[in-house]
């Protein structure tokens, strides 16, 4: 509120003292010569006047209040998914380098102000690394056609933080940060792919046209690695249900050797897998794109492991001829660069072994083997100690997930984490794949992780010695920080934030004391706007379960009057959508609060996180399992005095929209639900995250006739409205046009909105405002 303003609301008081004002301040400002400083007239009225500005500054301060109470602007859905609302709770991004100092890029900051910085924890020197202005000046001349006004995050640094990498337009960039120059490595028709440095940084290694390569930075020379790659045998490069569901999203199909002089990689015969079509609306003759895609019961790639020695043209392949595998789900060299860590699966998914592989001979030792009787669970908590005579190895056999040391010959030294709870990754990752652990700090003997331990919707840091003593929380406020560490973890950062306040990014030195704020909260970018808090609790299932719940209300909310209720779920094991932490989604559900809607959030037991044996429920039933505890909690929602119980409504994506049509099909508890890229039948989805739960079809016939939704679809009770994209290459079209029949095939209305070449997040800014507008309508219309 400026002064102007303020004084404007307090003109009603001015208009009516001013002569007043006047009167008293005149004979003040022009006492009579004989008047002496003590005059008891005098006194009097510069007491009145006193009284009359203090009250003149009071009235204008309480109006000024008012008014700005009553001039809050009003969010808008172009707002909140535009660059200001989307950067409301940005923090800078960064990134640990070997000498464990820090990069950091604040895209807080104009553009024009923006660059790479390095930051030493010990000095609290924070300096440019690069020329901002002169590199993008050289990108121009570099890359053709590239007029960028901003330096964008790379696809990563060297260890010592010289140079950065990019791949633009499909070739590969490296960033000099000395004369802030941009080297290009190749010029090729054929895109490079999956570009990373060497651990010595002198080497780029990528992928073209399914094949590997890598060039040397100081003799200038690009070497093809691999020869074979076709249409549908990669190098070092993934397939689809191994990007999606093995690595979590990250192209990671090989690994440098310590010593910068070999490679192992992935080969991938993709020849046998099913063929998905998805059919563009452009040019005037349409393309058609195809996709590899192994569904549930259907062929997988055939996997193995080579390893090559760079300069030499060939190649080792690991032996695991008489260990029968169907998924290669992780690989990591041993710190001596001498053998190869190698982790398998067998189709059922029910064990993971670990082998050790010899890089001049590809033969492997089995080490270990980790069971569960539903599935086990992929993590990056594999720990190699460099004393060369333990490792920490990550298992939820009892029930949670804990560390465990290992000697290398695969004896069990102790466990080193234990208790009612779990190891929990503290973000930056998908969740399906698990990395608690987040620094050893093995000259003091301590292990830093993230976990569970003082909440289910919390993540803390805390540290424990390798033989389990000394256990320590370090993190001290309540709600989640998302904790990152450089490779002596004698710092870490922590990107904090709860449910009512937005992130921020501070450094603490490994015992938790505060170094200094990088980055604060900026609540001042949502003080122009009513934001409504969610509240926290707990809602029962039917045994008495306490399910994590958030609740937002309204402004002015009264608990005499009775509101419709959305809800939002997803339900996936292991996926909860409800947690002390800074929520992306708060600005949305504004849209729906200022429309007189209840919001709610509810996690299934399943869902929670807490533990394996909460993750097994759901076993070869998948839908279910986690139904009736979403219904219990609708069932709940409606006793409260200020719900509407004929007004509940349910909504959800992907794993949530197969929830909403289970919810709608199995229950008739709401009246309306928007069901967003669901899966419909568990055939049609991939083989690794759908046999892990179900088994394949063939095994589990009935279970998954039983967990599809299309049978039901004659049961719909409540308006819905169906989303997806018709480019949806994770949740197939297929789904939706299979439940789509069946709704017409028993004469159920519906709505539809099909978004043309849009995947599986339906992202880009037009069909996001429209999709979101759309949401808010149906709402208004139909509950």
């Amino acid at each position: 509120m400026d002064l102007r303003r303020a004084l404007e609301a307090a003109r009603p008081f001015w208009a009516s003292n001013w002569l007043v004002i006047v009167a008293e301040l005149s004979p003040v400002g022009n006492r009579n010569s004989t008047c002496g400083p003590a005059c008891a007239s005098c006194k009097l009225k510069r007491m009145n006047v006193h009284r009359i500005l203090v009250t003149l500054l009071l009235v204008a301060c309480c109006a000024a209040t008012s008014l700005a109470q009553t001039t809050k602007r009003e969010l808008t859905i172009e707002w909140i998914f535009g660059p200001e609302g989307r950067a409301v709770a940005s923090v800078p991004t960064t990134a640990w380098l070997d000498d464990g100092t820090l990069v950091l890029l604040d895209n807080r900051r104009p553009a024009a102000e923006r660059t790479f910085e390095r930051l030493n924890p010990a000095t609290g020197q924070r300096q440019p690394l690069v020329d901002a202005a002169r590199a993008l000046a050289d990108l121009k001349r570099a890359a053709d056609g590239i007029n960028a006004n901003t330096l964008s995050w790379p696809l990563a640094f060297d260890g010592p933080g010289s140079q950065a990498l990019y791949i633009f337009k499909g070739d590969v960039f490296v960033l000099q940060f000395n004369n802030a120059q941009f080297r290009r490595l190749t010029t090729t028709p054929a895109e490079e792919t999956s570009a990373t440095f060497s651990p010595n940084g002198r080497r780029v290694a990528y992928v073209r046209s399914n094949n590997l390569y890598f060039f040397d930075l100081d003799t200038d020379r690009e070497t093809q690695i691999t020869r074979d790659g076709s249409e549908t045998l990669l190098n070092g490069t993934l397939s689809w249900v191994y990007w999606e569901e093995v690595f979590g999203r990250r192209d990671i199909g090989y690994w440098w050797a310590p010593d910068s002089q070999a490679i192992a990689y992935l080969q991938s015969d993709e020849s046998e897998v099913d063929l998905t079509y998805f059919v563009d609306f452009v040019p005037f003759s349409p393309r058609v794109i195809k996709q590899r895609y192994a569904r549930a019961g259907r062929a997988n790639p055939r996997v193995r492991l080579g390893i090559t020695e760079l300069g030499s043209d060939g190649r080792t392949w690991i032996n695991l001829k008489d260990k029968p595998f169907e998924y290669i789900v992780r690989a990591k060299w041993l710190p001596d660069g001498r053998r190869l860590s190698v982790s398998t699966m067998p189709r059922v998914q029910t064990d993971l072994t670990l082998y050790f592989v010899d890089r001049k001979t590809g033969s492997a030792t089995r080490v270990l083997t980790e069971t569960d009787p539903g599935w086990v669970n992929m993590t990056d908590d594999l720990y190699f100690f460099n004393d060369g005579q333990h490792f920490l190895w990550p298992s939820e056999r009892d029930g949670y997930m804990h560390l465990y040391r290992y000697r290398m010959d695969g004896k069990l030294e102790n466990q080193v984490t234990k208790g009612p709870w779990a190891l929990a990754s503290s973000g930056g990752l998908p969740f399906w794949v698990r990395q608690a652990l987040v620094g050893v700090d093995e000259k003091n003997n301590w292990i830093y992780f993230t976990a569970l331990e003082q909440s289910s919707i919390e993540r803390h840091l805390y540290r424990v010695r390798p033989d389990g003593s000394g256990f320590l929380r370090i993190s001290k406020d309540r709600g989640t920080h998302r904790v990152s560490m450089p490779p002596d973890a004698r710092y870490f950062l922590d990107r904090y934030s709860d449910v009512r306040t937005l992130p921020s990014l501070q450094l603490h030195a490994s015992d938790g004391s505060l170094v200094r704020a990088i980055a604060d909260a900026r609540p001042q970018l949502l003080a122009p706007y009513d934001v409504q808090l969610p509240e926290l609790s707990t809602i029962p299932a039917d045994d008495g379960f306490q399910m994590p719940a958030a609740i937002l209300k309204p402004k002015d909310f009264r608990s005499d009057r009775k509101y419709p209720v959305v809800m939002f779920v997803y339900g996936g094991v292991s996926a909860p959508q409800v947690s002390n932490a800074w929520q992306g989604d708060i600005l949305w559900n504004q849209m729906l609060l200022n429309a007189g809607y209840v919001v709610a959030k509810v996690d299934n037991r399943a869902a929670t996180g807490v533990s394996k044996t909460l993750e097994n429920t759901v076993l070869k039933r998948l839908g279910e399992a986690e139904t009736p505890d979403l219904v219990a909690a609708a069932r709940w929602l409606k006793k409260q005095s200020w719900v509407d119980p004929a007004r509940v409504g349910v909504w959800g994506w992907s794993y949530g929209g197969y929830m909403t049509l289970n919810l709608m099909t199995r229950s008739q508890e709401f009246k309306a639900g928007i069901s967003v890229a669901p899966v419909v039948d568990w055939r049609y989805y991939d083989t690794k995250w759908t046999e892990g739960a179900m088994r394949t079809p063939q095994e589990n016939a009935a279970g998954y006739e039983s967990s599809s939704v299309i049978p039901l679809a004659k049961q719909l009770h409540g308006r819905l409205l169906i989303v997806y994209g018709t480019y949806d290459d994770n949740v197939h079209p297929y789904n939706e046009l299979a439940f789509i029949d069946a709704l017409i095939a028993a004469g159920k209305k519906f709505d539809m909105m099909a978004y043309p070449m849009r995947m599986h997040g339906i992202s880009d800014e037009a069909a996001t405002l429209h999709l979101y507008r759309l949401m808010l309508d149906f709402w208004k219309a139909n509950l």
